[in-house]
């Protein structure tokens, strides 16, 4: 886990927002689902992995006041931090590694595009899928997005999980509702083409 720390740390140390493949001018995907869910501005929202997105400039420009973000990299979070300036101090910001991560509180919005699909010990996925069982309040939501089956097979020089619809909905169906899953493209800095699936549900 310390090395995959010290890899993101790299990434960030090296590469400007715009630089890394998983760049979005505007996160429309995301957006899109957490307007689906309809909550009211004082809930409890946590975006896993988020370092420099922008799903958190979003959130805070429709007035949302509970947002956690989290990410494994210390330099992500500074970045963003300081480029929000003043709005940063409306955020709580948490450095972890989202296996070891233990959540202080509950939430009813659980957002993670392209973290998941970096863990790849059984005993890892597992563990994380625990602390998203426990942390969603219910009725909450979850949207989660990773690579798909015909997606990449490693990101940023790491080897990655890919997952089917039905893959992604199986690790969640025991707490979870399926509301809708959706297969996207993604398109690069670079021009390439990325292939994820996002799936959506609600804690029963």
């Amino acid at each position: 886990m310390e090395n995959r720390k010290q890899h993101w740390e790299q990434v960030y140390e090296t590469k400007s927002f715009e630089q890394v493949s998983w760049f979005q001018d505007v996160p429309q995907t995301s957006i899109d689902f957490f307007k689906q869910a309809s909550l009211p501005t004082d809930a409890h929202i946590i975006d896993v992995g988020g370092g420099e997105s922008r799903f958190v400039d979003f959130l805070l420009q429709e007035g949302y006041t509970n947002i956690t973000v989290l990410d494994i990299s210390e330099k992500a979070i500074e970045r963003k931090r300081t480029a929000l300036g003043e709005k940063a101090s409306a955020v709580k910001w948490i450095v972890s590694d989202i296996v070891t991560f233990l959540p202080t509180e509950r939430y009813d919005f659980w957002h993670d595009r392209a973290t998941f699909h970096f863990l790849t010990a059984g005993e890892e996925i597992e563990r994380y899928v625990q602390t998203i069982k426990e942390a969603v309040n219910p009725n909450g939501y979850l949207l989660i997005g990773t690579f798909a089956k015909d997606g990449a097979a490693k990101c940023s020089g790491l080897t990655i999980t890919q997952y089917s619809e039905e893959e992604l909905v199986g690790k969640f169906v025991s707490d979870f509702n399926k509301i809708t899953c959706l297969p996207t493209e993604h398109t690069t800095p670079f021009e390439t083409i990325q292939r994820f699936v996002f799936c959506m549900f609600q804690k029963k």
